[in-house]
């Protein structure tokens, strides 16, 4: 029986993925697969499984939007099982409600298994919470690619004032315009930021600092995309995680008493 799943692969770290995710991979028939999926997963598929690379570059795409839609509805009215695999979540930036309603309006079986998205989990593993009872209690995400050219649709005012913690997908590139714009309206500009280079996987790297001066951190630093910029004060928590390392790994430990 033919069906589309919708498949969020996690954040980069191929051991993230989930148990539901994993059958969806190695139960189909045809892969429609994104560049930030960690190819690990793709030795997963079935022997004779079609694997069709759909990498979204910034400012380049190998297919675009309308044709993966396209490939989706095509194979699954052939009886076959596809598997539509996306970095992090599918509903988070990733365009899944697109691909849904396509296959829909056709009238295809399709399933959304969601992931681990990527302004949770690389965060996560750079020692960063993205909430904390003392340093910050609302979060919110932000497609940094979009602020550019589309600054009318975001409440920098709000995003500024009202919330403890950013995550900015896909926001490198404009990191200066997003720093201006928090600044501007009324973010102080020594609030902490990190960012994270290719969170979760063995290629991570993460540079810290502020408002103020994280494009010339990131500049000098050589930070690329794909990378998860974090704004706010549970940044300094990665700081004090570090000191309690060094404390410990400097601290011989003491043998177990005897009661």
């Amino acid at each position: 029986m033919s069906k589309v799943y919708l498949v969020g692969a996690g954040p980069g770290d191929p051991d993230l993925i989930t148990v539901k995710a994993l059958k969806c991979i190695q139960q189909a028939d045809v892969i429609l697969y994104d560049r930030l999926v960690n190819e690990e997963l793709l030795k997963k598929a079935k022997p004779g499984a079609d694997l069709i690379f759909c990498g979204k570059h910034p400012k380049f795409h190998i297919l675009k939007q309308e044709t993966i839609n396209s490939l989706l509805v095509k194979y699954a009215k052939q009886g076959k099982v596809v598997t539509r695999l996306k970095g992090g979540d599918p509903y988070v930036f990733g365009r899944g409600a697109e691909e849904a309603e396509a296959v829909a309006k056709h009238g295809i079986l399709y399933e959304v298994v969601p992931g681990i998205t990527s302004g949770i989990a690389a965060p996560s593993y750079a020692d960063i919470p993205v909430t904390h009872r003392e340093l910050g209690s609302s979060f919110a995400v932000v497609a940094g690619h979009r602020c550019k050219s589309n600054h009318k649709e975001i409440d920098w005012q709000s995003l500024s004032q009202n919330i403890d913690t950013l995550a900015i997908y896909m926001g490198v590139s404009n990191l200066p315009y997003i720093c201006k714009q928090l600044m501007e309206n009324g973010k102080n500009s020594d609030t902490p930021v990190a960012v994270i280079q290719q969170g979760t996987t063995t290629e991570e790297r993460v540079v810290t600092g502020k408002i103020s001066n994280i494009v010339s951190v990131v500049e000098k630093e050589e930070i690329q995309n794909p990378a998860m910029i974090v704004i706010g004060e549970v940044v300094r928590f990665r700081e004090k995680i570090s000191r309690l390392k060094m404390m410990n790994q400097s601290v011989p430990l003491q043998g177990i008493a005897e009661a």
